[in-house]
């Protein structure tokens, strides 16, 4: 029987904090090993779930616009962690980053590839202005390191078979050395309690009997995440008990998607809710998901629309993949405002029994992708490299 291996673990990343995709993934790692590892985190924000056991060490960088963050991060970060070595005489086992937002490590936790996505999607995402011009520079600067930071690690940890299969396709060397570990979703967590009040949710958040409630959920990047289709799709159909809710993003992102509305004469039809520490209440409240989006390597936020019980309505999809079946746990669409169309109307045409079958099957298909599944996962991953 092997022996276990307790390690120093340094985990790099920018905002481990629950609102952040990869960072909330990082929190349910250290919270489930925090009694096996010793863990110290160098971040900008941390959410500490064990303070007894993880040490936290603050990296002061300015966390906007991403590509400062990016460059900020790249600098102060080597700087703050040889201080600390010197300082506490503390030596690590492993050093674990997230992506190529390090220039030293053992571990890349990868979620991204973004010299594909500036190859082959960027043209399409429909970003524009300063907003668009530093969301290129950001992907520009991950890009140009990414090949010197995957050649040097140890070990590449992905989320999703798509995204192995790109990085390998984009940089040959990775194979034989990328790992797959589904992110985790919380599908307990999601499922709507007995308690919760569906339809007084609907009409605090202006729901009027009869209409259907489509959700999108985004942290940002509406462009990418195929916000634009949405609403020609719905301009297009003309149908007013159809509303669309809007969660998530920033202030100023939402004054401007707010204005476009407007000018597109669907500004009665959508809501905009802004960030929300949390989307279960909107997922329960809403009929159907929908996410045409570009790129996504898992779309946590697709899973755990399935996991509340909707179906989807997607374009296709990393991670999505693996457990969507079009038809039956919802539809697959082409990234288009057509497709996003001919989507919806294939949902108004089910019946109210059959809308809800098919959020179980979506609730039934993702229960493999469990919390409890992670953690393990990163156990024998470190148990294999201890």
């Amino acid at each position: 029987m092997r022996r276990f291996f307790r390690m120093r673990i340094a985990v790099f990343d920018y905002k481990v904090v629950p609102t952040n995709p990869i960072g909330s993934c990082h929190l349910r790692m250290l919270q489930g090993l925090c009694s096996e590892h010793e863990f110290t985190v160098f971040a900008v924000e941390f959410e500490n779930p064990c303070p007894d056991r993880i040490r936290f060490v603050r990296i002061p960088v300015p966390t906007r616009p991403l590509a400062l963050l990016f460059v900020a991060y790249h600098f102060v970060a080597p700087l703050v962690y040889f201080w600390y070595r010197l300082r506490t005489g503390v030596r690590f086992d492993l050093v674990q980053m997230v992506e190529s937002n390090l220039s030293f490590g053992d571990v890349s936790y990868a979620q991204f590839c973004h010299r594909a996505y500036l190859r082959d999607h960027w043209k399409q995402a429909g970003a524009k202005g300063l907003r668009g011009w530093l969301r290129w520079l950001d992907h520009w600067f991950h890009a140009l390191v990414e090949p010197w930071t995957y050649r040097r690690v140890k070990r590449i940890v992905v989320p999703s078979q798509g995204l192995k299969r790109e990085l390998e396709e984009t940089y040959p060397f990775t194979r034989g050395k990328t790992t797959v570990i589904y992110n985790p979703v919380d599908v307990e967590r999601m499922r709507p309690p007995a308690d919760f009040d569906r339809e007084a949710f609907r009409a605090e958040h202006g729901v009027k009997p009869g209409e259907t409630v489509l959700v999108f959920v985004a942290l940002g990047h509406f462009e990418r995440k195929g916000l634009p289709l949405v609403l020609e799709a719905l301009l297009a159909l003309r149908d007013c008990s159809l509303r669309l809710w809007v969660v998530g993003g920033e202030p100023d992102l939402i004054r401007s998607w707010q204005m476009r509305a407007e000018g597109m004469g669907l500004g009665d039809r959508i809501h905009f809710w802004g960030k929300q520490r949390d989307v279960r209440p909107f997922l329960w409240g809403a009929d159907v998901f929908v996410l045409p989006s570009l790129y996504e390597t898992f779309s946590l936020v697709s899973f755990q629309a399935a996991a509340a019980g909707l179906s989807l309505i997607v374009s296709p999809l990393y991670g999505v993949e693996e457990f969507m079946r079009d038809g039956e746990t919802g539809f697959v669409v082409q990234r288009t405002a057509e497709g996003v169309r001919a989507g919806l109307e294939r949902f108004l045409a089910l019946p109210s029994l059959e809308r809800a079958r098919m959020g179980r099957l979506a609730q039934q298909a993702v229960q493999r992708f469990g919390g409890g599944v992670f953690v393990q996962s990163w156990r024998g991953f470190y148990g294999a490299l201890g």
